[in-house]
């Protein structure tokens, strides 16, 4: 809660802080949909783009080189301290609609897509991170719970594009993606017009490159970074290869227009709604009993799950469905809780640089581990390749669990490990 002379003021920012926190993940809820918005139409993009299957996955990995590139020109530039961030996130949600949008003028491929799925990360880089130093600033206390919810929101507009592929009239992917766009162009009209004003000046922590070495240097922060990197490995691939796993899964039990309604319905289940309801766990789990705890039980169901979901390929759908939907709640549970340790244990000096090297090391994983899934898969086969992905829930949980027994850790969560 912001500091305030009076009982009525008190109560007054409170009720601003949680409607700034609202309509701010509302709107990164309707701009995060053109994330995925190509991913979930791939089947459909290969077709009309005559794409080779070993491109398919860089409708995804294009997005996350793009967001790393546009994290780091807007870090080295300080965009958030030079452009106010209501309307550096309305920019941000702006350009991504039309660089979607754009999509749309293709029939034949190329490369052109690819470079505009690019822009669309570049772009999504000042809608996210803003979005979470924006929310950080409204809460300093109850962060956790805050920038859980707004990690929430972000899972659920992700998904959104893969419950349209599950309705029967927007199964055309000219469909998906335009319907992405217009709720990007929504949520940028909301920042804009919406969302109420931060009632303090707010300067945003500087990204140095020169301080980089010190973050390496500085070992409880390296944990949290490790902790996040391991994270990363699995999320994003979990996120992009999920619906094709079930699409696949479940072939011999439904075909045509009903396989992808089930499939597309299931997937956004899994990663949005679980996923958000993950979120809202995490966070409150993280300002309770504290950070590492958190983090290490949520990598440690979810590294389950990747293990186990490949052994019910082909199966009974029900623990298909089942698996994924625990394995949706756990793999994001534990995102926002990363980013969070970092601002409670860098000194002030190192913060911007230490949640920028977090970030961007972070998404450059992610392009890693979508690939490596989709080269293996059709030699290990559906059965195998999710168990790779348990990689980084063991490398996160060493690390956190370091964490937990610094002296260092006293400083999560006001005490709480």
């Amino acid at each position: 809660m912001l500091p305030t002379s009076k009982g009525s003021e008190t109560y007054e920012v409170n009720s601003l802080q949680w409607r700034a926190l609202g309509w701010i993940t509302f709107a990164e809820l309707l701009t995060m949909s053109v994330w995925f918005s190509a991913s979930a139409v791939t089947i459909a993009l290969v077709h009309q783009w005559h794409l080779p299957a070993s491109r398919a996955p860089w409708l995804t990995a294009s997005v996350q080189l793009g967001f790393v590139a546009g994290a780091l020109l807007s870090s080295t530039l300080g965009l958030a301290d030079r452009i106010p961030l209501r309307r550096l996130m309305a920019w941000g949600s702006l350009g991504a609609a039309l660089s979607t949008m754009a999509l749309l003028a293709f029939s034949s491929g190329g490369w052109a897509p690819f470079v505009l799925r690019a822009v669309t990360g570049a772009t999504l880089a000042v809608v996210y991170p803003v979005a979470v130093q924006w929310i950080a600033q409204w809460f300093p206390k109850q962060r956790g719970l805050a920038v859980g919810i707004l990690i929430g929101g972000l899972t659920v507009g992700s998904a959104l594009p893969h419950l349209f592929t599950g309705m029967p009239a927007m199964q055309n992917w000219r469909m998906v993606l335009g319907a992405s766009a217009i709720l990007a162009v929504i949520g940028s009209a909301i920042v804009i017009w919406i969302v109420p004003e931060y009632p303090a000046t707010f300067h945003p922590p500087a990204f140095r490159w020169d301080r980089i070495g010190s973050v390496l240097r500085d070992r409880p922060v390296m944990l949290a970074n490790l902790g996040y990197w391991g994270h990363m490995w699995e999320l994003y691939a979990m996120w992009t290869w999920l619906p094709a796993f079930l699409l696949a899964s479940e072939s011999r039990f439904w075909h045509g227009t009903a396989l992808i309604a089930i499939a597309g319905s299931i997937s956004f289940i899994a990663i949005g709604l679980a996923g958000f309801l993950g979120a809202l766990l995490g966070g409150w789990v993280a300002d309770r009993f504290g950070r590492t705890l958190a983090t290490i039980m949520a990598m440690g169901v979810s590294g389950a799950m990747a293990l186990l979901i490949g052994l019910t390929y082909g199966h009974n759908p029900f623990w298909t469905f089942f698996v994924a939907i625990v394995w949706g709640i756990s793999v994001i549970a534990d995102s926002a809780q990363f980013s969070t340790a970092v601002t409670e244990l860098s000194p002030s000096d190192l913060l911007g640089s230490a949640l920028t090297l977090q970030m961007a090391v972070g998404f450059l994983i992610t392009i890693g581990s979508i690939d490596l899934v989709g080269w293996l898969a059709p030699l290990w086969g559906w059965n195998h390749v999710m168990m790779i992905l348990a990689v980084g829930p063991v490398i996160g949980i060493t690390a956190m669990t370091r964490l937990r027994y610094r002296p260092e850790a006293i400083h999560l969560a006001s005490g709480r490990l």
